[in-house]
């Protein structure tokens, strides 16, 4: 799992609103401080995502790709996950 590099900070910024109802964040400082306030997590690949999130929330019922489509789970783009705990 790595920190909030430029990539992780912006798939926050454009797609935060699937996991709020209104912006948390308008720039990259204030979401790098939300991420690290709220201990949002990176996964280096699918597999880590899916692992950590069949870890630590309820998802016995869902497939792999309802796990990976759950709001808290934002796709980086480059292979990584951001995981947001709202």
């Amino acid at each position: 799992m790595e920190g909030f590099d430029q990539a992780v900070i912006n798939a926050f910024l454009k797609n935060q609103r699937q996991l709020f109802p209104e912006d948390v964040a308008s720039t990259e400082e204030e979401a790098e401080f939300f991420l690290e306030d709220v201990c949002a997590i990176v996964c280096d690949d699918r597999t880590e995502a899916l692992e950590y999130m069949k870890d630590n929330l309820d998802v016995s019922e869902m497939s792999d790709d309802e796990i990976l489509g759950c709001e808290e789970v934002f796709v980086v783009g480059d292979g990584r996950y951001l995981i947001v705990e709202g």
